[in-house]
């Protein structure tokens, strides 16, 4: 019956005659043949297996420079260079054992390194990985890398902290586009599913040299679902359980790829009721709905690859606004609540020029942000429409120097179509053009680069001067140049260091230029400040690593200095019964870092154990501290890895301590946060069941029903705790 319906999903494609071809054969140490190793070129979005006996091949192929990478578990990651110069090009491979973790490829910066080679330390977790702590939703996730936290609204709003900055000085990319998506507010989340990514990528720093404005403070870059290898078809379902809030996501997918095409599509619903804090009680209004679908289609040839992605993500929230109140196991929303549909359509393109190659890539997001406050009629609603395009071409190399070109670009318009106004009517155009070099000698990397941006922004006039909801008409263009320089050496074998030296910059929001009335969720007056100035920064990091077949150790420091840091200040004047707050400018500085070690003695191969610290202040340059920034953190894991006869492999355990230290430094109109410890156990492997197939991943997490507030948490000034224990069942089904 599979093979019937490979027939028909296929039937539509085209399949060329094949012409230049990549072989080969993956073998051991011992010179035996490996089966079952993934073998990936990403340019091309192609895969293959190999078979019993260690061979590969792809067919049609370009002719030029290609990344091939080879996965085993239990083997070190092997990424190898191949020039296609003529039409059969052979490529023999031998992998060596390791136990630790793979060393991947790094989409999110320039030149597309595996991890040990690239100039900036870049965080890299797959889905499954952070899936297999048992986290609810992608940014709490997320919130488990170091450096990393959330801003959140009980379980179902969350918004990413690097390092200390958060909202419009984080950037997310997805399917190779910038998102855009009202991240000013605090009332809601990414508008991003977990399902249907294979991974994430944080560069913990400016980045504004690759991506502009809004990357000052770091860049979440999501990576796709890959396609299926070269003539397979498969069908994938997801399940979870979470028994704190009774929820449930459910995961369809279908794929399949000739030597040509490529073909995906994936549907995902996930539904939650009201979370239980560890005293029994249920916070009021807090459950949410998910429907998410995605869908792809690629094509490569031996003269271009391009893919078409497209992700509609539509969410149903509800805003907990009286703390705890009456009791529901509900999964229906009461008001408040908020509806948010995100249509995500995106085409990635590269064209093969001889010893060059054409990167483009386009994006269109249509974000329509709803609120409800007692009626089926929408009080607020706003329509962000976002056109992007972002083409970078790599030049021919000149020895051991590559080098990129790029030129970016946005367009974007805001329109108001309820009751009450947030910010105006606007739109926003961005133009960005920036060069890159990357120098390669022995162990030694050296990269550089200079940008210039344009933004242009301008607001419509309304309502009436005086009077709460009044903006004035904007017209500002903001400018900005930055450079970053970096150089990574390995000091011996073992030891790679890093230094990087970075610029970034930030051109303030609509909220912060035209605010005028009573901020959402709050009793504040906000007033906005329409001569505002970029705020612009300069990060120096520092990173350095020790790794050996049985440990590994790192640290990462950085200092963060940021002129006209934009922030929200008490005048002390009253408005209709709130407190006044207006928008200014101070310098600031934020500086810590992370370290952390993984030790797996020998002969015990199948303990681990891992530890990380992380640490980030933040300071104005009156030395009164920055708000929303994060405690302490130290996170320690115990993994062991086991086999059960036939029935159960790649099986692992682990317990989780996870202690959250207390915080004293804070703002002006904040309060101090007492710090907690939590307990978390996992569980899972690949278990066979007949012919069944299937992963299971089982966790507890706050095993113990800790009762605690997390620093970052909005439900804190209420006073309301965090989720208690939660139990998290999941199973992976490959069929």
């Amino acid at each position: 019956m599979k093979k019937y319906i490979l027939v028909l999903f296929l039937g539509l494609a085209t399949i060329l005659q094949a012409q230049q071809r990549i072989s080969g054969t993956v073998t051991n140490v011992h010179d035996q043949p490996l089966a079952g190793v993934s073998v990936y070129i990403a340019e091309l979005h192609k895969g293959t297996i190999t078979n019993q006996k260690g061979a590969f091949s792809f067919s049609n192929v370009p002719k030029s420079e290609l990344s091939v990478r080879f996965v085993l578990v239990g083997f070190g990651t092997q990424n190898k260079t191949v020039v296609i110069a003529q039409q059969g090009q052979e490529l023999n491979v031998i992998m060596e054992p390791s136990l630790f973790t793979m060393d991947e490829v790094i989409i999110s910066t320039a030149f597309n390194k595996i991890q040990s080679q690239n100039v900036m330390k870049v965080s890299h977790e797959s889905i499954q990985s952070l899936q297999e702590k048992g986290t609810s939703t992608l940014i709490e996730g997320l919130a488990t890398i170091p450096g990393v936290s959330q801003v959140s609204t009980g379980t179902s709003i969350g918004k990413p902290v690097i390092r200390g900055l958060s909202g419009n000085r984080v950037l997310v990319y997805s399917q190779g586009v910038r998102i855009e998506n009202q991240q000013f507010g605090d009332e809601h989340g990414l508008g991003l599913n977990d399902s249907g990514v294979e991974s994430v990528e944080v560069i913990k720093g400016p980045a504004s040299l690759l991506y502009g404005s809004d990357a000052l403070g770091g860049v979440l870059y999501f990576n796709p679902e890959k396609f299926a290898d070269a003539n397979t078809f498969k069908i994938n379902f997801n399940q979870r359980l979470f028994s704190n809030t009774l929820g449930s996501n459910s995961s369809l997918g279908l794929k399949a790829s000739t030597n040509n095409w490529k073909y995906l599509v994936r549907g995902d619903y996930t539904t939650h009721s009201d979370y239980r804090v560890p005293a029994g009680e249920r916070v009021t209004n807090t459950r949410y709905n998910e429907t998410d679908f995605k869908t792809g289609i690629g094509y490569s040839n031996t003269d271009f690859s391009t893919v078409f992605r497209y992700n509609y993500n539509g969410l149903d929230l509800g805003i907990p606004e009286n703390g705890i109140e009456a009791q529901s196991t509900s999964k229906i929303t009461d008001f408040p609540r908020q509806g948010i549909d995100n249509h995500l359509l995106s085409l990635n393109s590269v064209v093969y020029l001889g010893t060059s190659k054409l990167d483009l890539d386009l994006g269109y997001i249509a974000n329509n942000r709803r609120e409800y406050e007692n009626s089926p009629a929408a009080i607020l609603q706003m329509q962000l429409n976002t056109f992007n395009f972002n083409a970078k071409y790599h030049l021919p190399k000149i020895g051991a120097v590559e080098s990129i070109f790029g030129i970016q670009g946005m367009r974007q318009t805001n329109a108001n179509s309820g009751e009450e106004f947030l910010i105006p009517d606007a739109k926003t155009n961005d133009i960005g053009v920036f060069g890159t070099a990357n120098y390669e000698w022995n162990t030694n990397v050296i990269q550089g680069g200079l940008r210039y941006d344009n933004r242009k922004v301008q607001s419509q006039e309304h309502g009436d001067f005086g009077t709460e909801g009044y903006f004035q008409a904007i017209n500002r263009s903001f400018n900005s140049l930055n450079a970053s320089v970096g150089y990574k050496t390995e000091l011996t074998t073992n030891w790679i260091l890093r230094l990087n030296v970075a610029s970034g910059f930030r051109a303030p929001n609509l909220a912060e230029l035209s605010s005028n009335g009573v901020h959402e969720g709050t009793y504040r007056y906000e007033i906005g400040n329409a001569n505002l100035k970029n705020e612009q920064n300069v990060q120096t990091d520092l990173n350095i690593e020790y790794k050996n077949s049985h440990f590994e150790f790192f640290v990462n420091g950085f200092y963060n200095h940021i002129n006209n840091y934009i922030y929200i200040n008490l005048t002390g004047a009253t408005l209709e019964d709130n407190l006044v707050y207006e928008y200014i400018q101070n310098n600031a500085k934020l500086y810590g870092g992370e370290a952390g070690l993984h030790f797996h003695p020998h002969p015990l191969d199948w303990l681990h154990f891992e530890t990380s610290f992380e640490t980030v202040t933040g300071k104005k340059q009156d030395n009164d501290y920055l708000p929303l920034i994060p405690a302490n953190n130290w996170n320690n894991t115990i993994r062991t890895e086991f086999k059960i006869k036939e029935w159960l492999k790649n099986g692992f355990a682990t317990l989780t301590y996870n202690a959250t230290f207390r915080q004293k430094n804070v703002s002006g109109f904040e309060t101090a946060s007492s710090g907690y410890g939590l307990v978390n156990l996992g569980f899972g492997g690949n278990i066979s069941w007949g012919k069944t197939v299937f992963r299971l991943n089982l966790n507890g997490n706050n095993l113990f029903n800790k009762t605690y507030i997390a620093h970052l948490s909005r439900l804190k000034t209420d006073g309301i705790p965090n989720i208690g224990r939660n139990i998290v069942l999941g199973l992976n089904f490959d069929l």
